[in-house]
């Protein structure tokens, strides 16, 4: 038995140790053949015997080299990040997920072994594990690309916005990336906004060689295809379409089902946008029957769900859009099984409250006056808010950031600060008040870098859950808060996906929308009875029958003196690009009143809530 750290030990290892860096790998292994079943081997030659063993697929014989390793070695963090990433192509996920974190509890400040670890829980779609392991990586590398690029999609999923625009800062100056981290990349920037950069990344992508080439430029084709769509660019959209030719993604379907289910939902959007609501159905019905995942499954059915809806099949429509919320609740539960128990919350925020009392007792602080604040356009979601935006930043005194959640942003900073909201905005003091200010101005302006001494308009619908905030900070704001009937907001929030896991728990029923609205406007009015703000009252029914009438009111209520470009929002939604909303193709289409009593053929699901509803209802003025 050769002993260890021996001559010929030593020489065996500094061969092994020659030959992996050459490259040559059969040498590497059969230099450490005659090693692999002694006891007492030099570690550095059992390290190199485990790496030749899994550079060459022999998977098995690495992990049983490696388990040697850290037998010999249990203090060793190395040792057991190496088990784990064989563990982890082997599938052994349990065994790897325990190697890892061992040796994250042995060597914390290594950022690889988190990374790793992310990289484990992705895989296994435990995204808010992954996203946490992921940061901790980019907290220890910030310029660490490849976890920032993980660590967004992991918040993506997760539905934190805020994370996800931390991550990809700066990523328009990232070095080109290899095509599937490029669509991945390209694919959360262009849900940010931020389409000129997803475009640049597509351009700059690293394409595979061989066959594989081929399937990536028709997925990146299907990429760009969706991001002209989403951007109302139909003759683009369908120049990159005619290069995935409809008929052979069925050959493809079972081999790169990525693709497939890429290219018929850019090709369903397309055509559901042109009119064609049957040919739209089909596309998502297959891409459904496809469909591998709750993600997918989601998408397909709600798709479905809405070109249903406009072919009038109204039992078809509401069964599609049952299956893409049993989807959602089950990526919910995955996420945040706390929301899916009964009598969970989704809407932390609508528990807020400040009374007459607490206001009373606020500090009084110099404010901004009402021209140099924004303008608030509020409401729950799917009243008419974009479409008062678009009127908004047709204007040029105006100009909209498109929907932030900056307000929440302060709430966050505020709770960092150890401070409680809203409780504490009592006691903020005039510096406070303004560090909190130009925080928020200065995430504008990064948003909105030629906004100058144009007034901004913030539109956010759950900002009306904000109110203390924005009371606070800008008492002399302008608010407008849009209404549309209670039903048709519902049966619209509904047939739509939401990205935030709270709001698709929300969502998953009516019952628990008819709740979540009622208690929201119950907490609006008990705040504006509180402070009193400046607020103008949007209803949609009404702008859409008296348009030219409520657009002269808006100029009034703004102190506009020419209200008349806000009529125009349609042509400058249609020239604007890039819309975060799932209104982005309807404000280009004018005022209708398609919208308008759409609950009514669903009315048979809508009785039970009704009673739910029914004070709100008379509070609103509308009828049941």
């Amino acid at each position: 038995m050769t002993e260890p750290n021996s001559p010929s030990s030593a020489d065996l290892t500094a061969r092994m140790l020659a030959a992996y860096h050459r490259g040559d790998i059969a040498a590497v292994l059969a230099l450490g053949e005659p090693i692999s079943t002694l006891d007492d081997v030099d570690e550095t030659a059992l390290l190199l015997l485990g790496a030749a063993q899994q550079s060459s697929e022999r998977l098995h014989e690495a992990m049983a080299t490696f388990r040697r390793l850290v037998q010999r070695k249990p203090a060793a963090a190395e040792y057991w990040n190496n088990l784990a990433v064989v563990a982890r192509q082997l599938g052994e996920a349990d065994a790897a997920e325990d190697a890892l974190r061992r040796a994250v509890a042995l060597a914390p400040q290594e950022a690889q072994i988190h990374y790793n670890l992310g990289l484990l829980y992705a895989e296994q779609r435990r995204w808010m594990q992954a996203r946490d392991a992921l940061l901790d990586a980019v907290a220890l590398v910030p310029g660490f690309i490849d976890a920032r690029l993980q660590a967004a999609n992991a918040c993506y999923a997760c539905g934190d916005h805020r994370g996800e625009q931390a991550m990809l800062e700066g990523a328009g100056d990232w070095p080109p990336q290899p095509a599937e981290q490029a669509l991945l990349l390209a694919t959360m920037l262009s849900a940010q906004g931020e389409q000129a950069t997803a475009f640049q990344v597509i351009e700059r992508a690293i394409l595979p060689e061989g066959d594989e080439s081929r399937l990536m430029r028709w997925r990146i084709a299907a990429l760009r295809a969706s991001m002209h769509e989403r951007s109302n660019q139909l003759h683009l959209a369908e120049a990159e379409l005619e290069q995935i030719p409809l008929d052979e993604l069925e050959a493809v379907a079972l081999s790169s089902p990525l693709l497939a289910t890429a290219a018929w939902q850019a090709h369903a959007a397309v055509a559901a946008q042109r009119g064609d609501a049957e040919r739209a159905a089909g596309l998502y019905e297959r891409m459904l029957a496809a469909s591998d995942g709750p993600e997918t499954r989601a998408t397909a059915a709600f798709g479905l769900a809405s070109v249903m809806n406009k072919q009038g099949r109204h039992e078809d429509a509401w069964r599609a859009a049952s299956i893409a919320h049993a989807a959602q609740w089950e990526i919910a539960g995955a996420l945040v099984p706390e929301l899916t128990v009964e009598g969970s919350q989704p809407l932390a925020t609508a528990s807020h409250r400040v009374t007459h009392a607490e206001f009373d007792r606020w500090t009084t602080l110099d404010a901004p006056r009402s021209e140099d604040s924004p303008v608030f356009v509020v409401g729950f979601p799917r009243s008419g808010t974009t479409l008062l935006e678009q009127m908004l930043d047709a204007h040029p005194d105006f100009r909209s950031m498109d929907e932030r959640d900056f307000v929440y942003e302060l709430i966050h900073r505020m709770q960092q600060a150890g401070q409680a909201y809203p409780q504490d905005l009592a006691n903020l003091t005039q510096g406070e008040a303004g560090q909190l200010r130009e925080l928020y101005f200065s995430m504008a302006r990064r948003v909105l870098p030629d906004l100058g001494t144009r007034r901004l308009v913030d539109k956010n619908p759950l900002n009306m859950l904000c109110l203390p905030m924005i009371a606070r900070l800008f008492p002399e704001a302008r608010i407008i808060m849009c209404l549309r009937h209670p039903c048709d907001v519902l049966l619209s929030c509904y047939m739509l996906p939401f990205r935030a896991p709270p709001f698709m728990v929300l969502c998953s029923s009516l019952k628990r929308l008819a709740e979540g609205y009622v208690q929201s406007f119950e907490q609006w009015y008990r705040h504006v009875e509180v402070f009193a703000p400046r607020v103008l009252e949007w209803r949609y029914e009404s702008v859409v029958s008296r348009f030219d009438d409520h657009v002269a009111r808006l100029g009034r209520f703004l102190d506009v003196a020419d209200a008349s470009p806000m009529a125009q929002f349609a042509e400058h939604a249609r020239t604007k690009g890039f819309i975060s909303t799932p209104s982005y193709a309807q404000v280009t289409q004018g005022i209708h009143r398609k919208a308008v009593n759409r609950w009514h053929a669903y009315r048979e699901h809508f009785e039970p809530i009704l009673p739910i509803l029914q004070p709100m209802l008379e509070r609103l003025g509308y009828e049941a």
